[in-house]
Formats: structure tokens, C-alpha cells, sequence
């Protein structure tokens, strides 16, 4: 059993930045790969990034790549988004995942998810 939560979220002027953490419960983090998803408001929850057990390897959507990091310390138990050139439409709830299996784009390739953090820019 794997307990998210997330800090971070707020409200930001487009073209500014934010970073998301998501903190673990438990001692086997590192056996999880993590990833974020965000839902906006009417929309389905979308894929943003994920990142692989030990942190050597990342994916992201494309609306995202060059703008958004994603990354972990699997001794503080956290995983991290680092956004940057934040754009109105990056506005959503942005939920932390874990899969004990594997990376995924997919909202079923994941088992444990945070209550989500609120992120909102304006124009």
C-alpha cells in the first residue's frame, strides 16, 4: 500500500513556474515507478510525465517536453514536477501516481494516486 500526497500547486502568470512534490508513505518507494497525470475541467485525466524506479529514465507528453521536469529522490521518498513556461491551458488538477509494474501514459498503468493539487495560470 502506497499513500500520495501532493504539495506545490497555486496560482502563477503565464510564462512563470511551479514545482509540484508528491511525498510517499511507506519504505518501498523505489519500487514504484511515478508519474503525474492532470484533469481539467470537462476534460478526461491526461498523461504529463513519468519516471522510472531508479530516476535514468523520463517520458513526457509532448505539450509538455522542454517545459516540464520530472524527477525523484527515493530518499526523501518524493517525486517532483518542475514546470516552467507556464501557459493558461497548463491549468488543472494535477494528480501523482505509482505503478509497481512499469512506466505508462496510461491511466490504468497506474495503482495508487494523490487527492491532487490545483494549478492555476493565468494570462
Amino acid at each position: 500500500q502506497v499513500q500520495l500526497v501532493e504539495f506545490g500547486g497555486g496560482l502563477v502568470q503565464a510564462g512563470g513556474s511551479l514545482r509540484l512534490s508528491c511525498a510517499a508513505s511507506g519504505r518501498t518507494f523505489s519500487s514504484y515507478a511515478m508519474g503525474w497525470f492532470r484533469q481539467a475541467p470537462g476534460k478526461e485525466r491526461e498523461f504529463v510525465a513519468t519516471i522510472n524506479r531508479s530516476g535514468s529514465s523520463t517520458d513526457y507528453a509532448d505539450s509538455v517536453k522542454g517545459r516540464f521536469t520530472i524527477s525523484r529522490d527515493n530518499a526523501k521518498n518524493t517525486v517532483y514536477l518542475q514546470m516552467n513556461s507556464l501557459k493558461p491551458e497548463d491549468t488543472a488538477v494535477y494528480y501523482c501516481a505509482a505503478s509497481y509494474w512499469s512506466t505508462g501514459t496510461q491511466v490504468s498503468s497506474y495503482d495508487y494516486w494523490g487527492q491532487g493539487s490545483q494549478v492555476t495560470v493565468s494570462s
